[in-house]
């Protein structure tokens, strides 16, 4: 197991595709710098910086007696900081800064009307000290932990029915320092559900911008029954063999906007979730209205944007746009089964460039994985109106993969102007399809007979919606903090 992510975890392809890596990620990572640029700002003993609301009044967690020596335990500094400054919240809200340093931590809570705003060279690391996380209930769209059958740990930074809450800086790291929990989780001795580096419940107005998330325990950043989400120029970095590392899972959200992030991870780099058989079913709150744009994904063993599998209570409403995937198992995949019930539709995806791919289109019915005995075999899933357009891949294993269920056909999948290069040693059949129903146009390699050509003048068939969605019209307000 490799203890924590370096450039070495990125498994070993041919020159020409690392020099190709190498363009990318360079114009990626000049992208996200003049996006930070934009952002944030030093002008003489201040800091500028955009956010969906500012902040009257402002401390420093050294104010509360934290200590970023890596070695203190400041657990108790940030509750007493965030608890301080929530009697703000009425009265223009507060900013908690976190200076140069490495804080260590345990978890603590958040509170409305409240920014965390990280120096470049703030680390916030999570303690090793298992015995010190507290355990809270399965999540109830779940019913069950994900790792054991009870509770789970609180994750690292954590709130719940909040409203106006923003995570931002100079991309400062919150660092999981998961090796410990990934050992545990591998040697079957965890009594809990591992921790996610943020996680924040029933709230509205979110934003988290301009930070580092590396080495989680396990998912990174995970809202949850909430809305109008701002995710913008994140990092995530986790090893590739790392379990479970999700990069962005939103979950029963709505109105989600994520944008110029760039994600290496052990799982997919963004899952999005509605809860799992039964209890998503009972609770019953889909993931709708949701943008993805400019991502780049590394993800040798899952996908650049995975639906599912916990889709129980619906997906519906996704755009995704400006995708790059490189060495990734599956750009789109739509993973389901019997027992899931829910529905994945009105999926709207276009402009993917992707390059090392296993496959380019996935659509997996026979997902397993339940949460308990007690799954419903009547629950199908309903997939339908699915869109893909604009794509270019090279070196893929194979195109596509789309497998629905026997008596419940996935239907309505468009697949247009896509030209997927296949590598040397290929599959001698691209595209395997059963119990699906779609058409195609100007697709290279010719596409199974499920998915019939509808000839070069529908070439643009393929939908994506033109109006825009309330995240997106979203102002960003200029904010400051002034150094002491």
């Amino acid at each position: 197991m490799q203890c924590c992510y370096n450039t070495k975890t990125i498994p070993h392809i041919q020159m020409r595709d690392m020099i190709w890596l190498f363009v990318v990620v360079a114009t990626v990572v000049g992208s996200m710098t003049q996006v930070e640029g934009r952002n944030v700002k030093f002008i003489e003993g201040s800091l500028e910086y955009t956010a969906i609301n500012c902040r009257s009044h402002s401390a420093s967690i050294t104010d509360f007696g934290g200590v970023g020596d890596g070695k203190t335990l400041n657990t108790r500094a940030f509750q007493e900081a965030v608890n301080t400054l929530s009697q703000y919240g009425s009265d223009g809200g507060a900013q908690l800064y976190v200076p140069a340093g490495q804080w260590l931590t345990g978890s603590f809570n958040l509170t409305s009307h409240f920014t965390l705003f990280l120096h470049k060279d703030a680390t916030i690391l999570a303690s090793q000290d298992i015995n010190t996380w507290p355990v809270i209930d399965p999540l109830p769209s779940y019913g069950h932990g994900r790792d054991a059958a009870g509770g789970r740990y609180i994750s690292l930074i954590f709130g719940t029915n909040l409203t106006d809450v923003i995570i931002t800086g100079e991309n400062g790291t919150i660092n999981g320092q998961g090796l410990l929990w990934w050992q545990k989780f591998h040697g079957k001795k965890l009594k809990y559900t591992r921790p996610y580096l943020f996680e924040i419940l029933y709230s509205d107005t979110i934003q988290v911008s301009n930070v580092t998330f590396l080495n989680s325990p396990s998912w990174n950043v995970h809202p949850v029954y909430s809305s109008n989400i701002l995710l913008q120029g994140i990092t995530i970095l986790a090893p590739i063999q790392s379990p479970n590392t999700d990069g962005i899972n939103p979950d029963s959200c709505s109105n989600t906007r994520i944008e110029d992030s760039y994600i290496v991870s052990g799982d997919d780099c963004v899952a999005v979730k509605s809860g799992w058989d039964e209890y998503g079913i009972s609770y019953g709150m889909p993931t709708q209205h949701l943008i993805i744009k400019r991502l780049t994904c590394i993800s040798p063993y899952s996908a650049a944007i995975a639906l599912g599998s916990e889709m129980s209570g619906g997906i519906q409403d996704v755009r995704a746009e400006d995708i790059v995937a490189i060495n990734t198992e599956s750009a789109v995949r739509i993973k389901t089964g019997v027992g899931r019930g829910g529905f994945v539709k009105d999926i709207f995806v276009k402009g993917m460039t992707l390059h090392t791919m296993k496959w380019v289109f996935w659509i997996t019915g026979n997902y397993g994985s339940h949460a308990d005995t007690h799954w419903d075999p009547k629950a199908i899933p309903v997939i339908q109106n699915i869109n893909y357009r604009d794509i270019v891949a090279e070196n893929v294993t194979m195109a596509a993969r789309l497998e629905g269920i026997s008596g419940d056909t996935f239907t309505g999948i468009c697949i247009s102007n896509a030209t997927i290069g296949m590598r040397v040693k290929a599959k001698k059949v691209p595209w395997t399809c059963s119990d699906v129903e779609g058409v195609t146009s100007g697709v290279v390699p010719k596409p199974c007979d499920l998915l019939p050509d509808q000839g070069p003048e529908k070439i643009e068939m393929c939908t994506f919606p033109q109006e825009k969605l309330d995240i997106e019209n979203i102002e960003l307000k200029k904010c400051s903090y002034v150094m002491s």
